[in-house]
């Protein structure tokens, strides 16, 4: 169930003396320095850091069990100059992972984060790694669109699900204190400061408990699952399929207005253009990075599937149909099914096996010579030229092989994962006000805040998303440890 907008509220109180008084007795003194609204990638891992520099934190989460959108993923990181990656002999500075980020952007995302994110993410990813005992590998045998370097961090679970297992296994034995099923309604402010003071979330019997709050960091992810905010922020994908956590309300947009925050790049979102159908699972983009190709219900190529699998679902969804289906051979198949993602799609029967190419068209429902042109165009010269009725979509991709039979294939649709846009914010992580200041106790991380994916869907570089979640974590830990101590 999501709540409804109508439900947030902020609560102002001429100073604390009066926030107090109206605090019912048993939560007054029911103080943490931190509470932390969210318990996916983000919240967790910065209720880590902040053990780590000696700050108690509260973590409220609305499910049952933490997921959020980070158990829906893959759960890679991209991050550049790790241990992980140097006990590979790869060399990877922050700077090149910068100008991957500015360069799939067009130099759109905001310079301040992608610099503060890109030098905080090995930092982050050693410390999980050195003190909380998440041991990262790197994807070292493809590159994701738009990485000059292998730099995808991932457990050996290889999965979201296992990487937010490993997070809560770690916060456990740290002693995090996490309360699920508590639902955040209510911010406590204080007028003469603009402190948050206090919060109250209700519990599944339907009581209200409050919490006092030296600093309040939100982590409570994106806006994917809000119809109303979609309608009026990413109106394109409002009608697709909606592959993301349900939690993701959009309750950091709210308390922004309320509290009178700046937004920032709320048209930006993540898509993926390889949703299966009807089996709704995540198929890996490797398959395309590695000579897999795209076709429509006509057997026609209609994008350059090298560019990433964010702008592919908006390619997707505007051939006949909204689907497409993932075409490949032999040698990819054996690559995938390194992904635990794709053999649980593979169980499932949403892997094909086709003999010939006319079997395959015939399943397609095109004409078996449309699917062989294309097919046969893969080793032709670069620079092919787009059919009129594909509208000019730019095709030109140089394929190092053709595929060779058997081919199989997998039908798929476009689908919005994540928004990458949110409440605007420092490279502390503080939550900013039009006139760019900070509001004094507020900090926001993960979805919850503005991405470096700038304004669109084509800025996403693949992993933005757990990049923002796990480098804002680390950013905010130690802000807010600053601050505390001033």
């Amino acid at each position: 169930m999501q709540i409804r907008c109508d439900e947030l509220r902020v609560l102002e109180f001429a100073d604390e003396e009066q926030l107090l008084d109206a605090l019912p007795t048993q939560a007054r003194e029911m103080h943490w320095p931190v509470v932390i609204v969210g318990a996916g990638a983000c919240g967790l891992s910065a209720a880590l850091h902040l053990k780590d520099v000696g700050v108690e934190s509260l973590v409220l989460e609305r499910d049952e069990v933490p997921a959020g959108s980070t158990a829906l993923s893959s759960g890679f990181i991209p991050a550049a100059g790790t241990l992980a990656q140097k006990a590979l002999g790869l060399e990877d500075t922050a700077e090149d992972f910068a100008r991957d980020i500015q360069d799939k952007a067009h130099g759109l995302a905001a310079p301040h984060l992608v610099s503060a994110y890109t030098q905080a993410i090995p930092l982050a990813m050693d410390a999980l790694s050195k003190k909380h005992g998440l041991n990262w590998e790197v994807l070292d045998h493809f590159l994701y669109p738009g990485h000059r370097q292998y730099r995808m961090h991932t457990l050996a679970s290889r999965t979201g699900l296992g990487l937010m297992d490993q997070l809560q296994r770690a916060c456990q034995d740290a002693e995090v204190c996490i309360l699920t099923q508590s639902r955040v309604l209510e911010l406590w402010v204080i007028q003469s400061t603009g402190r948050v003071g206090a919060l109250a979330y209700q519990r599944p019997d339907k009581s209200m408990e409050h919490v006092r709050a030296g600093a309040l960091l939100l982590a409570c992810n994106g806006f994917g699952g809000n119809a109303q905010l979609l309608k009026e922020f990413i109106p394109q994908m409002q009608d697709s399929t909606y592959a993301g956590h349900a939690g993701n309300d959009g309750s950091a947009i709210v308390w922004g207005r309320l509290l009178g925050a700046q937004l920032a790049d709320l048209t930006a979102f993540q898509g993926h253009g390889s949703w299966a159908q009807p089996q709704g699972v995540l198929v890996t983009w490797a398959l395309m990075m590695q000579g897999g190709i795209q076709v429509n219900v006509l057997g026609q190529r209609f994008h350059n599937e090298s560019l990433g699998y964010s702008e592919a679902s908006l390619e997707v969804l505007a051939q006949p149909q909204g689907i497409a289906f993932n075409v490949f051979d032999g040698p990819l198949l054996t690559l995938a099914r390194s992904f635990p993602d794709f053999v649980e799609l593979e169980r499932m029967g949403g892997v094909r096996r086709f003999e010939s190419v006319q079997s395959l068209a015939e399943w397609i429902g095109c004409a078996g010579s449309s699917l062989a042109n294309t097919l046969e165009g893969l080793t032709r010269s670069p620079g092919l030229v787009a059919p009129e009725d594909q509208k000019g979509h730019e095709l030109e991709r140089v394929f190092e092989r053709g595929l060779t039979l058997p081919l199989f294939a997998i039908k798929v649709t476009g689908a919005l994962f994540h928004t990458q846009g949110g409440l605007d914010i420092d490279a502390r992580c503080r939550v900013l006000k039009p006139d760019r200041t900070a509001l004094p106790n507020t900090f926001a991380g993960g979805g919850a805040a503005r991405g470096v994916s700038g304004p669109a869907v084509w800025g996403y570089l693949s992993g933005n998303g757990l990049l923002s979640a796990m480098a804002s974590a680390f950013i905010a830990a130690h802000a807010i440890k600053q601050d505390l101590s001033a």
